[in-house]
């Protein structure tokens, strides 16, 4: 039987290239997923899920909402996790909101199932920001927020996001209809499950 491959010790940083493709597919995941869950009506968590509520309510187009309301919250990435998660994030947001925007362009859906949808975006979301997790940016203010209490007080990422998505669902059921916001709630867990089952600090050596 072969000697197990030993674990490196020593952390690598990814390279430009690496982070170019990484983003890459992250963004477009991401930016599928999203234009999956607001197609069918239905909510998120985390700063996209307040952009949709938003965008519900008022009309106004949801990837700009989106991008406006994470604009306050890079200041505390910028002393929280320095320079290159911050322009790295502002990045990330910048393209998604840009890429959600023009998907109705590129694709379009004749039949969608609101369940195998909801699986779907759940899914293709949760390894989109597991992507962007791991190259060291964020697709949202309470995404900063994550990552800050994972890094300072070992609390995975994905718990303490379905914490801060437990307040905005409680409010969601007092704006819209049950079923509506309980396939909601469906995407929520899967999106978040992906996360707190796969961004481990303790398995995942790449830096």
């Amino acid at each position: 039987m072969p000697a197990p491959v030993p674990i490196p010790q020593t952390v690598r940083k990814h390279s430009l290239l690496e982070d170019l493709q990484g983003f890459s597919i992250a963004l477009v995941t991401t930016a599928i997923g999203l234009t999956i869950i607001a197609h069918l009506g239905f909510i998120t968590g985390q700063t996209a899920g307040l952009a949709l509520v938003i965008s519900y309510l008022t009309g106004w187009s949801f990837p700009w909402i989106f991008w406006l309301i994470n604009v306050p919250f890079y200041a505390l990435a910028w002393f929280r996790m320095g320079t290159e998660f911050t322009l790295k994030s502002a990045l990330c947001v910048t393209l998604t909101s840009l890429l959600v925007a023009r998907m109705p362009d590129w694709m379009d859906f004749a039949h969608l199932d609101p369940l195998f949808g909801t699986v779907a975006f759940g899914i293709l979301t949760g390894y989109g920001l597991l992507g962007v997790f791991r190259h060291k940016g964020s697709l949202g203010a309470l995404g900063v927020i994550a990552l800050v209490a994972q890094d300072r007080f070992g609390i995975r990422a994905g718990l303490v996001q379905l914490c801060f998505d437990a307040v905005l669902f409680a409010v969601a059921f007092l704006l819209f209809e049950p079923s509506r916001v309980l396939y909601s709630l469906l995407g929520a867990v899967i999106l978040n499950g992906v996360i707190a089952f796969n961004h481990r600090r303790d398995r995942y050596i790449a830096d």
